[in-house]
């Protein structure tokens, strides 16, 4: 599944690139439920949630479907003053955590949209079947909830949080109106994340777990840095609305892959001896090869396959080449792995 962006006849004037807090806060806020998939900024989520007053804990858990597997739209620029219908249709996608094959935009008025609503919710864990609920019986309450969960956000720890991260925000956001003007809407496009793939000069793909078609030339893309959203990057594009690329700052430079290819490289059984071996000291390829009952070029070819993986280092002494495993590559595997996957 993918999400590409047709680029032909687009110039950089069809993207806006902006700074937002409240798309920020959408971030931080997954990071405080989700911490142990950002290692990273876990102390800091940490510190938050056991200092926290209790309304704030609540809020956590009774809003969490407005910021994990589909981020609520009402985070994002291009929503000021939605009417409640728009927003009871908005909250209701992130209840069933999506909004292909389903039609929300008069929930509160429909009855088959609302059981539509209470079936799609109910096959996902809470809170996702209570938020339904609460949006089904009094919305105009819920939206006040929700305005006022994000006011104790402000108040609580994110003034001060955002107070350190807008300056590295803004200037990320002009390196790439910088680069959308210098090289162009596809290489700026292709460096926000290394999960994405220039495919042609009008072509831009996004590897994501849903499917989907941007087409600048028809409507704006607003672009928008975030440093706690990393590393995943996130396209909304729900109908009717202009679509938004929500894209990492300083996120690890790891693609699904490159992950996955480290992972394939250790099954070899062959590799797997030659890596015990130069994990304890390194040694020259006459050296393996004797060891391992191997000829030289064959343990040669390994070596090259792990060197291109980054998994070797080479030493070199005097006229002889010695190989180490580099073994912080090797530890990184894993914690590579589920930053790739979760891009």
């Amino acid at each position: 599944m993918s999400v590409v962006v047709v680029l032909e006849g687009v110039g950089p004037d069809r993207f806006t690139v902006t700074v937002s807090p409240l798309a920020e806060l959408a971030a931080a806020l997954h990071v405080l439920t989700e911490h142990t998939h950002h290692p990273e900024h876990a102390p800091w989520a940490q510190g938050v949630v056991q200092d926290a007053p209790p309304a704030l804990r609540t809020g956590l858990d009774r809003f969490a479907p407005l910021w994990t597997a589909l981020r609520w739209r009402g985070f994002y620029p291009g929503l000021a003053g939605m009417c409640l219908d728009r927003f009871a249709e908005l909250t209701a996608y992130t209840c069933v955590s999506g909004y292909h094959g389903y039609h929300f935009d008069r929930v509160l008025h429909r009855p088959r949209q609302a059981a539509a609503l209470r079936q799609a919710a109910a096959m996902l864990p809470e809170p996702h079947p209570r938020l339904a609920e609460d949006l089904l019986r009094d919305p105009s309450a819920l939206r006040a909830d929700v305005l006022g969960f994000v006011d104790l956000c402000r108040e609580v720890f994110f003034n001060e949080l955002w107070a350190g991260t807008a300056p590295a925000l803004t200037r990320a956001a002009h390196r790439l109106r910088q680069r959308l003007t210098r090289d162009g809407p596809a290489a700026a496009l292709a460096a926000l994340s290394p999960s994405t793939l220039q495919e042609s000069p009008t072509r831009v793909i996004f590897d994501k777990v849903h499917h989907a078609v941007l087409n600048p030339a028809h409507t704006p893309v607003m672009l928008i840095p975030s440093r706690f959203g990393a590393p995943h990057l996130l396209v909304k594009n729900e109908p009717g609305l202009p679509p938004v690329v929500h894209y990492p700052v300083e996120a690890p430079g790891v693609a699904l892959t490159l992950a996955r290819n480290r992972l394939m490289a250790l099954t070899d059984p062959h590799r797997v001896r030659l890596c015990r071996l130069i994990a304890r000291q390194a040694m020259t390829t006459a050296d393996l090869a004797d060891r391992l009952s191997m000829t030289r070029p064959q343990v040669a070819r390994h070596l090259r396959a792990l060197r291109e993986l980054g998994l070797v280092r080479v030493e070199r002494h005097g006229r002889y080449v010695h190989y180490g495993l580099d073994m912080a590559a090797v530890e990184r595997i894993g914690r590579d792995a589920a930053t790739a996957l979760q891009r």
